[in-house]
């Protein structure tokens, strides 16, 4: 395995579908971890695998992206990808485990790594909330946020790929992904009345299955309520997985030399020359095979 896949909390390790996924190392935060026992176990995890892709969610605390960001630097290693991921903690964990899956093929360190921001557009990511009155991750207006301070009132939330707001039990669901995926459900405080997700998006969105998991640290804090049944559809084949990375044009990183897709080096942040840069992210849909297939 030439890279390790490591995230920033144990709620973000999900248990693989099969007994091949490699697991994924688990960094501490710096009120856990003294600074120099830090560096010591990203280094020996450098000598074991050769390189490392560190995901997070954004909205991981400032000192502690500040700690990623110091091993990095104390070690002075250009193998230390940091990939910050504009999605809800559970998609986070979900998009980590596509990627476990992925490190055992014969991709690249350097595609592997950049595929993070390719694999994140395939996600659809949400949850179910009881109030959606300190939520800051999509437009809530006043009527809507009037109406969460309701008794008995249910909210879904779409962030990912294109937000949405509406009122389970009033609102169609959402239009969901147009392939196959399999649905992650995380659950925080209970919330009263029917299993939304489970009862109407899952089979409106034609999933070949549900897991059930527990809710990742930070997930409170991202939708602003503990009272979340958060939830992420994905694609759970290997196979189409590496379809997908492979379709895309690689290119080499001119800085570090690294194979690459997309417009940036996932690890040295080198950009590509603007002449051959700009190749899409998005493979053609029809690679995918259709949902409920």
């Amino acid at each position: 395995m030439p890279i390790a896949i490591a995230v920033t909390s144990p709620g973000l390790v999900l248990p693989p579908a099969d007994g091949q996924t490699p697991d994924a190392a688990v960094f501490q935060p710096p009120e856990a971890q003294p600074l120099d026992t830090a560096v010591t176990q990203t280094a020996i995890l450098l000598d074991q695998c050769g390189y490392v892709a560190v995901l997070y969610p954004d909205s991981l605390p400032a000192p502690y992206v500040r700690r990623l960001r110091t091993v990095r630097s104390v070690l002075e290693s250009d193998r230390i990808a940091l990939l910050p991921v504009a999605l809800p903690p559970l998609a986070v964990a979900v998009l980590a485990r596509q990627l476990r899956q992925l490190s055992v093929s014969d991709l690249s360190p350097g595609v592997l790594a950049c595929a993070a921001r390719l694999l994140a557009h395939y996600i659809y990511a949400g949850a179910q909330l009881a109030s959606v009155a300190r939520l800051d991750r999509v437009d809530v207006g006043l009527r809507t946020h009037l109406g969460s301070l309701l008794p008995g009132t249910r909210f879904a939330v779409l962030v990912n790929p294109v937000p949405r707001l509406l009122r389970t039990g009033v609102d169609q669901a959402p239009d969901g992904p147009g392939f196959g995926t399999r649905l992650t459900v995380a659950r925080g405080r209970p919330l009263k009345g029917d299993d939304w997700v489970v009862d109407t998006l899952a089979p409106h969105w034609r999933v070949q299955g549900v897991q059930e998991t527990a809710l990742p640290d930070g997930s409170a804090r991202w939708w602003g309520t503990h009272r979340a049944v958060e939830f992420a559809a994905a694609i759970p084949d290997p196979s189409v997985l590496y379809q997908l990375v492979s379709s895309v044009r690689r290119e080499e990183c001119h800085w570090c030399g690294l194979e690459l897709i997309g417009d940036r080096c996932a690890f040295c942040a080198g950009p590509l020359p603007r002449a051959a840069g700009g190749h899409a992210l998005d493979p053609p849909a029809r690679h995918l095979a259709p949902a409920g297939g």
